[in-house]
């Protein structure tokens, strides 16, 4: 297993409320070089270097850079925007509130980084609103970026002017989603946009605008400073880089990790949180949160990457992984999931607003012991990508990898009567 540090590097090694203990690490050296360098030299080394969006999707991040730059508006006042996503409500992730409490500074950076790239003047980073350490850090970090001459106007007397603002997240989970996020940011309720258009060309306030993750952009000043080859060097060829990975559930320590890209499930598991919680048999993991897919025993040597996964039918999602003993149910985290699904869909499409309160009824027969459980099963699953294809956004597009995830791999066991176990026991 290769650990190396990029978004994690500063974390537990500095005083994060202190802009010079991030200086004298090399802090803002990377904002330095960038202004110095042409936009369209700073997006050529973001595409050549292969980073991918960490937020789920895995979306190159230097094309995304690309089509915003190039983006023209339908106005003729035509202002860009930089919208970093800070709104982490995937269960299981805790990525980015890490950095924003460990290392606020280097997301400031790197957001900076992006917004000249792109022509953006004005950023905002859209927090979760129940993350109040993560705020108060990042205020304290943009007042002292401010006072150091590194936000407001005229940066370091380049020329290029640009400001953060922060804006708190409502309590929708749904909110994490791009479209959804920026009618929350516009003042709107949390609904999701048709798209296209995309954000790229019609984003906050109908300008273009690029949508991006803290993790992601925490990549960026390491990319400026070291250079395209050498990210490359780190992770799989398809999938460069490290990624902070999330663990929780039946392990003896859970917690987060930063590793190349490319280190197998069981690495995680046995190396990084300690092994098996009270030396149980590892039975599943649930990879990507609740909007993720399980994986069996078989898969604890995939290597833990956009496309490996993909080729299994899984997902690495946020990169949270929820592990589970032989003693757990996987219905019972079925129940949750879907659960969760039904309270979080905001309603405005009815795919999801119906298909996730008929999902439960289904699943309701399914605990039961009728022998029509094999048909519940196959219900459940033809409701579920139902929502996929006909829902507006990826909440109800999600239930859908859970669901047949845990037919593909675990159906004898659904089909038990026992297979339920009650939450209050």
């Amino acid at each position: 297993m290769k650990a190396h540090k990029i978004a994690l590097r500063n974390v537990g090694e500095i005083n994060p409320a202190s802009i010079q203990d991030y200086m004298d690490r090399g802090g803002y050296e990377a904002l330095k070089k960038a202004l110095h360098t042409s936009p369209e030299k700073v997006i050529h080394d973001i595409i050549q270097s292969g980073l991918r969006g960490r937020g789920g999707a895995g979306f190159s991040t230097g094309l995304k850079k690309k089509y915003t730059s190039e983006a023209a508006c339908v106005l003729l006042e035509c202002m860009h925007y930089i919208v970093c996503n800070a709104d982490e409500g995937e269960p299981g992730t805790f990525k980015d509130r890490i950095i924003m409490e460990g290392d606020p500074h280097l997301l400031i950076e790197g957001m900076v980084i992006a917004a000249y790239a792109v022509g953006a003047e004005q950023g905002y980073i859209y927090i979760r609103g129940e993350y109040h350490q993560s705020i108060h850090m990042v205020r304290k970090a943009l007042a002292h970026a401010h006072a150091r001459g590194f936000l407001g106007h005229n940066i370091l007397g380049t020329g290029f002017s640009m400001d953060i603002e922060i804006k708190l997240g409502a309590g929708s989970y749904l909110c994490g989603e791009e479209l959804t996020l920026l009618e929350s940011l516009e003042g709107k309720r949390g609904y999701p946009r048709i798209k296209p258009p995309f954000p790229a060309e019609s984003g906050l306030f109908g300008m273009p605008t690029l949508i991006n993750n803290v993790e992601t952009l925490s990549h960026l000043p390491a990319i400026v400073i070291n250079g395209a080859h050498w990210y490359r060097g780190l992770g799989t060829e398809k999938s460069p880089g490290t990624k902070i990975f999330t663990i929780s559930g039946d392990v003896n320590s859970p917690g987060y990790a930063e590793v190349e890209m490319g280190v197998s499930l069981k690495e995680l598991i046995y190396l990084v949180a300690g092994g098996m919680k009270d030396g149980k048999p590892f039975k599943a993991a649930l990879l990507g949160g609740a909007a993720g897919t399980f994986v069996p025993e078989s898969l604890l040597d995939v290597s833990m990457d956009f496309d490996a996964l993909k080729e299994k039918e899984a997902v690495l999602g946020s990169g949270a992984v929820i592990v589970m003993s032989k003693d757990q149910s996987i219905l019972t985290m079925l129940d949750s999931i879907l659960r969760f699904f039904e309270h979080e869909s905001c309603g405005k499409c009815v795919p999801c607003r119906v298909g996730t309160k008929q999902l439960m009824v289904v699943l309701e027969k399914l605990k039961g012991a009728d022998n029509k459980r094999p048909d519940h099963i196959d219900s459940l699953v033809y409701q579920s990508e139902l929502m996929a294809k006909t829902s507006l956004c990826p909440l109800g597009q999600s239930p859908v990898l859970a669901i047949k995830s845990a037919v593909r791999y675990f159906r004898d066991e659904l089909e038990k009567p026992e297979s339920f176990q009650s939450r209050c026991q």
